[in-house]
């Protein structure tokens, strides 16, 4: 066994017989891309599109010199992406750069946040513009530009759902969801899914169903139901079977009654992972036969990310009673909101609720210029075209090498797990790892997640191209090869040495690596 220590994780490499059905990757020792190929091949690297924009001369502090303030001043559950991270200065669009000027593809918008592309001059007009007349007034005074971001926002969402509340945050706006569900309802009990993260604030993190997001706190009220994940889910894609666990949970988990159920279309946090078809028609039916409400969490999924629909959960053909969302909805300004029927939004006027910063005029009005850029520039219709193609090609990635064992999502919130074998379905989590260190340095910034942190995350801003996603998906050679095809790319994985297997992990201070 060899230990080594990696950023503040000590990774364990265990070797097993030579029977059990591993497979081998190298380990990260190149520090530049062109290493990676063999000497004949490194022309062949892919590049990134071609682009003529130059980013202003940044003469601010050095990666380093921003780490070591990092380090003394943050606080340390504060973590970062890379051995050495990015020091990210200027964004454009789909790109970013660093302190250098180096330029990224970024493929994980800033954890499914920058929707429009990073500092969309339409966006960034409406808040210098905003922050010229007003920037702060609160709900005490009338203001137009809260009115008109709710009015347009209401506009894209499905039967009575109109009444808006503010939040700054997709947290705040779950905990006031379960909040108003409980009191409309009045009962305690919440189902959440195993695999869920809504947040780990005192309230939400009941509801989040992964134990490295929950402290040692009192969580009372909320029952876990098995995750309908297709890929692992000890039902496959049988959507009713999943849906009878709930119906078991209502049954002999709660009094009969309960407050609500919550569940995002596509769980983010959880490794992008789409409900088994007929599942959450299934459940609505249950839970509102329980009295209940249904939430859904769009705090990833909104925002025409899925491409084929506004809303994630418009997908599964329900409409839901309750709305969260946040990240997409401001395009990286904090804003996040909870939208209800009337008769919901009632319970509110029995005591008083009031958010000081909740519909701010800066925030709303970024808000606004959000889906009128969606609007204009058809982000939804290029997120199901760029979406679809990108699908396409790592699902031919997929058919040609072993450790992708699946491809999902939809739109641009796409997902790529990595196992070292498909029988098993063994995390892959040291070539995970490895792999996203390589992305980085040929100019490619992804995302992961997953309980065990094997998923490749994909959700990058909306005005992606099919350029990029063919970028991204490894040009004509896909991100892996092995020793048969050998179609040299990013690094060597899947080679036939079935030696090197799994990895054990040791926290240590400071030391946690998946996002939100």
């Amino acid at each position: 066994m060899l230990s080594v220590g990696i950023g503040s994780t000590l990774w364990e490499f265990r070797h097993f017989p030579s029977w059990q059905p591993r497979l081998y990757s190298l380990p990260a020792q190149h520090t530049n891309a062109a290493m990676c190929f063999p000497e004949n091949k490194k022309d062949i690297i892919p590049k990134l599109p071609f682009s003529n924009y130059i980013p202003p001369l940044y003469t601010g502090p050095t990666a380093n010199e921003v780490l070591k303030k990092r380090k003394e001043f943050l606080s340390p559950s504060t973590y970062y992406y890379y051995e050495n991270p990015v020091n990210l200065v200027h964004g454009k669009m789909q790109y970013v750069f660093d302190d250098d000027g180096h330029r990224y593809l970024d493929a994980f918008g800033g954890i499914a946040t920058v929707g429009c592309g990073h500092c969309h001059p339409d966006v960034v007009k409406a808040v210098i513009n905003q922050t010229k007349n007003l920037q702060h007034s609160t709900v005490l005074y009338l203001n137009h530009a809260i009115a008109d971001f709710a009015e347009a926002l209401a506009s894209k969402l499905p039967g009575d759902l109109k009444v808006v509340f503010f939040t700054n945050s997709g947290t705040e706006a779950n905990e006031l969801a379960i909040t108003m569900a409980r009191l409309y309802t009045g009962c305690h009990d919440i189902i959440s899914l195993r695999n869920a993260y809504h947040a780990n604030e005192a309230g939400t993190m009941a509801a989040t169903a992964l134990c490295n997001w929950k402290f040692n706190l009192v969580q009372s009220g909320v029952h876990h139901a098995v995750n309908p994940d297709p890929y692992r889910g000890i039902f496959g894609s049988d959507g009713e079977m999943y849906a009878k666990d709930v119906q078991d949970l209502i049954q002999f988990g709660t009094c009969g009654h309960v407050a609500a159920f919550i569940s995002e279309a596509i769980q983010g946090v959880a490794g992008i992972i789409e409900l088994a078809p007929g599942y959450l028609p299934a459940v609505y039916s249950s839970i509102r036969n329980a009295g209940g409400l249904c939430i859904a969490d769009e705090v990833q999924a909104g925002f025409a990310r899925t491409g084929s629909h506004f809303w994630g959960f418009e997908v599964h053909g329900v409409v839901p009673d309750i709305v969260t969302m946040a990240k997409g909805i401001g395009n990286g300004i904090p804003l996040g909101a909870v939208v209800t029927t009337p008769e919901i939004a009632e319970v509110f006027t029995h005591r008083t609720y009031f958010n000081t910063f909740g519909g701010n005029p800066v925030c709303t009005a970024a808000g606004l210029a959000v889906l009128r850029v969606i609007e204009k520039e058809k982000l939804q219709e290029n997120a199901h075209v760029v979406g679809s193609y990108l699908k396409h090609r790592l699902n031919a990635l997929k058919a040609k090498h072993e450790i992708i064992g699946d491809v999902r999502g939809r739109g641009l919130m796409l997902g790529v797990e990595l196992v070292t074998d498909r029988r098993h379905k063994t995390p892959a989590r040291v070539e995970t790892l490895y792999l996203m260190e390589q992305m980085k340095v040929m100019g490619l910034l992804i995302g992961k997640g997953g309980y065990y942190e094997n998923v490749f995350r994909i959700t990058p801003p909306l005005c992606f191209s099919k350029e990029d996603a063919g970028r991204l998906s490894g040009g004509s050679n896909g991100l892996y090869y092995d020793e048969a095809s050998r179609p040299y790319s990013l690094c060597t994985v899947a080679q036939k040495k079935r030696q090197l297997s799994c990895r054990t992990t040791r926290s240590l201070p400071g030391n946690s690596m998946q996002v939100v």
